[in-house]
């Protein structure tokens, strides 16, 4: 089933072109069905990358979903034109009278800053609040995934020697948990990241499960007991190149970085790295559609 995205979209032509299936709103008005309502807090600065990343993800399931995008109005975005904000973003004010079935919350380049110290964290933290009523699943990524654990368990993160950058195996721990249904025992999924989180603390907190882990970048998919928080440490949404994207983006600014672990091949970088994680991507957001928003969303919100 398609994706409900307004016409004029720059990400709609793209999802096109890859055979996504995409409808506008007045042929989504005409269907006798209950869509799916997502909200996605988009906080990472290439906003357009990050619509296209997700939308073709959505996109990719049985569900209509109907999508909302969001912006922090307590924060100036520089790497994205007013008038595209303006035309496809919306702010808390004008939809905290709405519920969503589902809410998407983006990771943001900011994970070196103290929680307190972002200058929208204090909106942030209203938002949070009002999806415990408001919203029936929340799947937060990296930088939103660890604000989702300082803010509603109080686990911190803290910083790692040097940038966590690469393409890392996990394993799941539960094959059962539904979110996991379908995965490999060992699979791949990239990571970008400063910070990170304790393992130890994510186990002795009974509210969490971990359910995947890697040797090397630790926790990484985490959900509430009730799951209502999915969180996922890394950067399963991203594409084949944007790992190469951030490396060169990096050195072009004078940062001391290495190369992506496991990323290039031959470890060069004018070598095309391949997308080895896609399936598993597809397979976590198509799990937490059907099983953590479907399944479990009101028909009717009271």
């Amino acid at each position: 089933m398609p994706i409900n995205i307004p016409k004029a979209l720059p990400a709609r032509e793209e999802l096109k072109q890859e055979k996504i299936f995409v409808m506008d709103e007045d042929r989504a008005r005409t269907q006798d069905i209950r869509p799916m309502s997502i909200l996605i807090l988009n906080l990472m600065p290439e906003k357009e990358k990050t619509e296209l990343q997700l939308l073709r993800l959505l996109g990719n399931t049985p569900l209509q979903v109907n999508i909302t995008f969001l912006r922090m109005a307590t924060h100036e975005s520089k790497n994205v034109s007013k008038s595209h904000l303006d035309t496809f973003y919306t702010t808390f004010d004008e939809v905290k009278d709405r519920r969503f079935d589902g809410m998407i919350i983006t990771g943001a380049p900011i994970e070196r800053l103290q929680f307190e110290e972002v200058n929208y964290w204090k909106e942030l933290t209203k938002i949070m609040d009002w999806t415990k009523q408001n919203v029936t699943s929340v799947l937060s990524i990296c930088w939103g995934a660890q604000a989702l654990l300082y803010y509603y368990y109080g686990i911190d993160k803290y910083e790692l020697p040097k940038k966590l950058t690469g393409i890392y195996q996990h394993r799941v721990s539960d094959p059962t948990i539904k979110l996991v249904r379908g995965f490999d025992e060992i699979f791949n999924a990239p990571h970008s990241r400063y910070t990170t989180v304790s393992m130890e603390e994510i186990k002795a907190d009974s509210r969490l499960q971990l359910l995947s882990t890697s040797d090397v970048a630790e926790a990484f998919i985490i959900m509430s007991t009730d799951a209502k928080h999915i969180m996922v440490t890394g950067h399963l949404e991203y594409d084949a190149t944007t790992l190469a994207e951030e490396y060169i983006r990096d050195c072009d600014k004078g940062l001391d970085v290495e190369l992506p672990e496991n990323y290039f091949p031959n470890n060069n970088a004018d070598e095309q790295p391949m997308n080895t994680w896609r399936s598993h991507t597809h397979l976590l957001f198509s799990n937490w559609l059907n099983y953590y928003v479907y399944q479990q969303t009101p028909y009717v919100w009271e």
